[in-house]
């Protein structure tokens, strides 16, 4: 069973005003254009498996972030999940958990990137 149909009622409810379009559902992620210009994918496998990526423009330039759950950095104090940052460093993940509910975590991630998309004051 998808867990995106929930998420997507979650965000319409708690995030609608910060849409700059519908959210998107596909078949196997959730779209999520932000007022902010970012652009986030969502994808949730399972309650611990998931991926969230975003992109966005500054000065002319295309970045990505992202927070997964793949288990590739067994050195990180967060490990499953990390944070992949736009220079390709690969650092633990501050705003996720795989041991709470997806609602909670893609909230958590909502709210910081439409604070900072680049994550700046989580990661001083």
């Amino acid at each position: 069973m998808s867990l995106h149909p929930e998420l997507l009622e979650q965000i319409n409810r708690d995030f609608c005003a910060r849409l700059r379009n519908p959210a998107r559902l596909t078949q196997d992620a959730l779209i999520l254009e932000l007022d902010n210009g970012v652009d986030l994918t969502v994808r949730y496998a399972a309650d611990d498996a998931y991926s969230l990526r975003w992109r966005f423009a500054i000065d002319a330039a295309e970045l990505e972030l992202g927070i997964d759950t793949a288990p590739l950095h067994p050195t990180l104090a967060t490990r499953p999940n990390h944070l992949h940052l736009a220079d390709g460093r690969v650092v633990a993940d501050p705003l996720t958990r795989p041991d709470r509910p997806p609602a909670h975590n893609v909230a958590a991630v909502l709210e910081a990137i439409l604070a900072s998309p680049t994550l700046t004051d989580r990661l001083a």
